[in-house]
């Protein structure tokens, strides 16, 4: 009995607590027209890091497929009789190929392939193995392939490919998983005495993303898809400047037969910090033509980057005198003719060949990645004369230095507002309190000079050793309010990196986490993705008890109207571990106009440091209806919560 009136009690001092918590007014301006948002403000952003392209995306499970690492033979095991050569090769950008000989004294002669940190099947799932193949014997000679567990377990299961013929040819066969292993490996045997040469050693899913034979892994483009995208830049990021000029990115070896596309290193090949290893090339397999196709896919406008003539700053000062820098512009003209030209075109032919005869709709280009200095600007300016007497529809970007306001970034911004750039991209990896400072950080930019493109953004939660926390992800939605009421300035935005395999990565923290057999979507994640889904045409003004509302009381919001549903979509971050309570007047609605509902979308935990893992996403949205009527609205702010409010009239 005597707990019971305890319980009572306590309840009743609660209630009272809860009575007299101060209720905080905001109020939503629904008189105006408000600032447009842009189509395409939330965006992605993929660049090859942590594996995020081959081992990744890209569905390719075979490492090293062509022979081309520096070591021949990274990523495969010889076992008998096996060489690399070059002499009357297969394909001319990509020139070595692995010879096996079967002497007949040997119990067994072929090659093993590890894949990217393993294999990853699935038993009962089919997988398309592909290889080009010669011999120089007179009789048919057999190769059988074998899908081999972690634990040396291959089910009694192989697929034997005949092999006969002085020239190279292509043999394809399907393969059916026995087994389901994160970690296993391909096997290629020769059966027959005698020698076979075989070049691109292929593995796909034959489940890929829209069954594509050169396809993207399924359930990483789902992730992306679901984020609703707007726009979708490529492919970087520092890999575009590599770690000298012959190492950038360059698009026109992206594209064209995918069997000889040429190998690059990867500019993230010697940063081994966490668990990635010196074995990281770039096949290019998932290339220009296939990321402006994934593009379409996900109903984004594609945003190239391109190198200004500059290496990595940060590892080079190698640069392409101004003097000569046609081949790097005429690289840009011709990229835009790839995008849009007509298939009349010499570059809209080449697009047209590979399956794409109308244009993929490009009207964004970047010049260069995270350059800085009077050397970019100089090389920037005549990028930009050259390209506009060609394509002047063609909004071009230029880059404000690898950070949100050094010296680099205060030169840049005014030398990017004289040569007119149509953007400034702007990238901020800082701890999550300055993401809770900067929530007004473009309530003072100049309307008059070039539009913001927050093009990489994340908060590196240093209490967590960078981990992806709840902390990072609320301060992610506080600052992103910010970027939504200051839509008239800031047309684009992506988080960064995009990609990152669990067992190889550099860089942390990363928007979406995978292994070769699942995906993992971050607290980050669902805060990009209640953006991309809630995004609205217009903004409208907000104030709270009568002031502009940017932090005080730890609320950060910003209100939008969809015009396609005709809603109001009221976005209010909560930073403080106390519950708020929030009574949302509109002002300005007609006579007779009303709440009808209203649909509550929510991130909220307990702990900031929380994270999501795999099998276990502890930090994901919820819906729930709330009742709706009349002109105002009571709501109940949960402590650390990130709160989307969809109000119909």
């Amino acid at each position: 009995m005597k707990k019971s009136l305890l319980t009572l009690t306590l309840s009743a001092v609660c209630l009272c607590a809860a009575a007299q918590a101060p209720v905080h007014h905001l109020n939503v301006d629904m008189k105006g027209t408000g600032k447009a948002i842009s189509p395409e403000m939330y965006g992605i952003f993929f660049e090859d890091i942590n594996f995020g392209a081959d081992g990744g995306l890209y569905a390719e499970l075979v490492k090293n497929r062509s022979f081309e690492f520096p070591n021949s033979l990274v990523g495969w095991t010889p076992f008998g009789l096996v060489s690399i050569e070059d002499e009357d090769p297969c394909f001319d950008r990509n020139p070595h190929y692995v010879c096996i000989t079967n002497d007949g004294r040997r119990l067994r002669a072929g090659i093993d392939n590890e894949g990217y940190r393993g294999i990853g099947l699935k038993e009962g799932k089919e997988y398309r193995l592909s290889a080009y193949v010669r011999t120089d014997e007179d009789r048919p000679m057999t190769l059988k392939a074998e899908l081999v567990a972690s634990n040396g377990y291959n089910g009694d299961y192989g697929v034997y490919m005949d092999v006969q013929g002085k020239g190279w040819h292509k043999i394809t066969v399907n393969m059916t998983s026995p087994f389901t292993d994160a970690h296993s490996k391909l096997r290629i045997l020769l059966e027959s005495k005698g020698t076979v040469e075989i070049d691109h050693i292929s593995l796909f899913p034959v489940d890929t993303w829209k069954g594509r034979e050169n396809g993207l892994r399924k359930d990483l483009v789902q992730a992306l898809y679901d984020l609703n995208p707007g726009f979708f830049r490529f492919p970087g990021g520092c890999i575009i400047e590599g770690n000298s000029l012959d190492t950038r990115y360059e698009w026109k070896k992206s594209v064209g037969p995918v069997e000889n596309r040429p190998l690059n290193e990867n500019r993230w090949n010697h940063v081994f910090k966490h668990r990635a290893a010196p074995d990281y090339f770039q096949s290019t397999g998932m290339g220009f033509y296939e990321m402006f196709l994934l593009a379409e896919d996900l109903g984004a406008t594609p945003l190239p980057v391109i190198s200004c003539g500059m290496a990595c700053q940060f590892e080079s000062t190698e640069v392409v005198p101004v003097d000569e820098l046609g081949p790097y512009i005429q690289d840009a003209i011709d990229l835009i003719e790839f995008a849009n030209g007509s298939p009349e075109t010499p570059w809209g032919k080449v697009r047209a060949e590979m399956g794409h005869p109308e244009p993929f709709g490009m009207k964004y280009l970047a010049i260069g990645n995270e350059q800085w200095g009077p050397g970019y600007v100089e090389r920037l300016e005549v990028f930009m004369k050259e390209i506009r007497k060609v394509h002047p529809e063609i909004l071009l970007i230029g880059s404000s230095g690898p950070y949100p306001e050094d010296e680099h970034f205060k030169y840049l911004w005014p030398e990017m507002a004289r040569l007119g750039a149509d953007l400034v991209d702007e990238h901020y990896y800082q701890e999550p309190d300055w993401f809770w400072k900067n929530a007004d950080r473009y309530d003072s930019y100049d309307r008059k000079g070039p539009k913001v493109f927050a093009g990489e953004f994340a908060s590196h939660d240093y209490s967590t050793d960078r981990e992806n926390s709840f902390l990072a992800a609320l301060s992610e939605a506080a600052f992103m309010t910010g970027l939504e009421r200051n839509a008239d300035i800031v047309r684009l935005a992506t988080y960064a990196p995009l990609f990152a395999h669990a067992e190889a990565w550099q860089w942390s923290p990363d928007l979406i986490w995978f292994n070769n057999l699942e995906v993992l979507r971050t607290a980050n994640y669902y805060v990009q993705q209640m953006y991309g889904n809630n995004s609205g045409t217009e903004v409208l003004d907000i104030t709270m008890d009568g002031k502009t509302l940017i932090g005080q009381e730890n609320l950060y919001a910003s209100a939008v109207i969809d015009s396609e549903s005709g809603e109001l979509v009221i976005k209010i971050v909560n930073s403080s571990d106390s519950a708020k309570t929030v009574e949302i007047a509109l002002d300005g609605l007609k006579k007779k106009q009303y709440m009808t509902s209203c649909r509550h979308i929510y991130l909220q935990n307990s702990s900031l440091s929380t994270v999501n893992t795999f099998g276990n996403e502890i930090i994901s949205p919820k819906t729930k209806e709330l009742p709706a009527s009349g002109k105002t609205l009571n709501l109940q702010l949960e402590p650390y919560s990130f709160n989307i409010y969809r109000i119909a009239f």
